[in-house]
């Protein structure tokens, strides 16, 4: 994990990152951050794409938009992060064709040895954009602006697994610096980082991007037993606190194994279910966070949007996180078709061609949850019933791990009280028919694959590029160092492949051992671009769908 190399924050962008909601995540950025890859890997293997939940021993947990809020400090309520990729001149009223339109806001075009297809390597903006000059009138200071926004949003948010290109998708938003700050940039970024864990979470898929640095410092807040010592410095935002770690590198296949073994022995207590409450953060915090129009959103069972990533926000399934206990949830909306989107099959203007799941974004209130909040947050005794009898709670091989099912369920969960359901009008199914048994392929990883990392696959540069960095649905990094996991016996049922080594054909494959398979299966016949003119709409009351 590295910061925005050659891209200082100048005083003078201030205002405007300000003003877009993005300030707190470009402070963030102007620290260095290391990725244990090991305890990730291991956690993504905890990951279940059918629920977007990381299933443990004790029950279920999940990085909400709480989590998005006070880690990054990013705005949560807002439209939706979406629109077309690159054909703004037909679908954005004003807009013009791409490259024509990237030298009027940003006064330069990069050499087209600097271009790959829509994306522009960062290396480019770095040396173009690095330092604003002392004497720079207003319009320079807006260019420098645009590329700084432009490349926060593209490293630090919505990195693809090229690591090192900024897709020029942005180039509506940076357009109107003052409109920014109307968006959720939030939800945007957990829907990334969703889709990114889904498609690593594919035995074929090896390979993880997203916002990475949530992912960790969301680990760390929520288990004590996993953070390292020596970090109790509290500052805004939260991930902020992990500032200069530095883990170990070495031996990550091994290390994978210890984390997997730890992660088996966990119960429900070493869990914290509210880790925001405490004084500590209260005395840190930023009052926009607590708006009620953000904190409601926190608890909307709704879709999150990036273009053409439609995911679904589950809080239903940890109701603890909230205050709440935990009940045997309902069954889990099945989205499989929206997962085979990732903006393949021509550009187009999702809102229109998907605009049944931007709906559901527009009516976000009425989705909030109402639940009791008691004193002991947690699952509840039926829960922890149901879960010992249809959870997947252990990764780790027999004769590492024993047998810990015989643990008896904690008393305080029989003391919660059963706990209650919360009204809910969930949309339809919308599985995804075809190419069944490619849908099989969530399961043990059994091959012997090198790790690869995001950083690793930068400083290879750009001859290792992606063929398809203009679309938003393509998971980055690579690394070269070694590491294996393979599972070799367990506790039987369903078995998780790590999502994280290197060298898996993502083509056609036979079936996997698993129920959810391979959810990428291209786009439909059906959902083709729609011709006709749609505008950019400048205010939420006048959206274009």
């Amino acid at each position: 994990m590295r910061r925005q190399q050659g891209m200082r924050l100048d005083d003078r962008y201030v205002p405007y990152l300000q003003m877009a909601g993005l300030y707190h995540l470009a402070r963030l950025n102007d620290r260095w951050f290391r990725l244990d890859e090991a305890l990730v890997s291991a956690f993504v293997e905890r990951w279940r794409p059918e629920t977007h939940t990381f299933h443990m021993p004790f029950g279920e947990c999940m990085i909400t938009l709480q989590d998005v809020a006070y880690q990054l400090g990013l705005p949560v309520d807002g439209r939706y992060v979406s629109g077309c990729l690159s054909e703004f001149h037909i679908y954005i009223d004003g807009g013009r064709p791409p490259w024509v339109w990237f030298q009027e806001l940003l006064g330069v075009i990069p050499p087209p040895s600097q271009v790959q297809k829509y994306a522009v390597n960062c290396s480019w903006f770095q040396e173009t954009f690095g330092e604003c000059p002392e004497d720079a009138d207003d319009d320079t200071v807006r260019r420098y602006v645009r590329a700084y926004i432009m490349m926060l949003l593209g490293t630090q948010l919505f990195a693809d697994k090229s690591g090192n290109r900024i897709h020029i998708r942005w180039l509506p938003y940076v357009a109107r610096l003052e409109e920014l700050g109307t968006y959720s940039w939030g939800s945007a970024a957990l829907a990334w980082l969703y889709r990114c864990m889904c498609r690593v979470a594919n035995r074929h898929i090896v390979k993880l991007a997203g916002p990475l640095q949530l992912l960790q410092s969301w680990i760390f807040w929520r288990f004590p037993q996993f953070r390292p010592a020596g970090y109790e410095t509290f500052s805004w935002p939260l991930a902020s606190r992990w500032a200069g770690y530095n883990p170990s590198g070495n031996e990550k296949g091994p290390r994978v194994q210890t984390w997997k073994l730890r992660i088996d022995r966990l119960q429900s207590r070493e869990f914290i279910w509210m880790p925001y409450s405490s004084p500590d953060v209260l005395q840190v915090l930023h009052p926009e966070v607590l708006e009620p129009r953000h904190m409601s959103v926190w608890r909307s069972v709704t879709a999150l949007i990036y273009f053409a990533v439609i995911e679904w926000h589950q809080i239903d399934r940890v109701l603890p996180q909230f205050g709440g206990v935990q009940t045997p949830p309902r069954p889990a909306l099945n989205i499989d078709f929206l997962m085979s989107k990732d903006g393949r099959g021509g550009d187009r203007w999702f809102p229109s061609s998907m605009r049944k799941w931007h709906a559901y974004w527009d009516a976000r209130q009425d989705s909030v949850l109402r639940f009791d909040v008691v004193a002991d947050p947690g699952p509840s005794h039926q829960f922890l019933q149901w879960w010992s009898q249809h959870g997947k709670r252990f990764l780790a091989a027999d004769t590492q791990l024993g047998d810990p099912r015989s643990v008896p369920i904690p008393v305080e969960a029989s003391q919660r009280g059963p706990g209650r359901v919360p009204n809910m009008d969930p949309p339809d199914d919308v599985p995804d028919r075809r190419r069944v048994e490619r849908r099989m392929g969530v399961g043990t990883r059994r091959s012997q694959r090198q790790w690869r990392w995001p950083d690793h696959s930068a400083r290879r540069g750009a001859n290792h590029g992606d063929d398809d960095d203009d679309q938003p649905g393509h998971v980055g990094g690579g690394t070269d160092d070694g590491g294996t996991s393979t599972h070799d016996g367990g506790h039987g049922g369903e078995w998780y492949g790590t999502g994280l080594g290197d060298g898996a054909d993502t083509g056609d494959a036979g079936p996997g051992s698993g129920p959810l398979g391979d959810y990428f299966v291209g786009v439909p016949a059906d959902d083709q671009a729609d011709n006709k003119l749609h505008t950019w709409s400048s205010n939420a009351s006048n959206k274009t769908t």
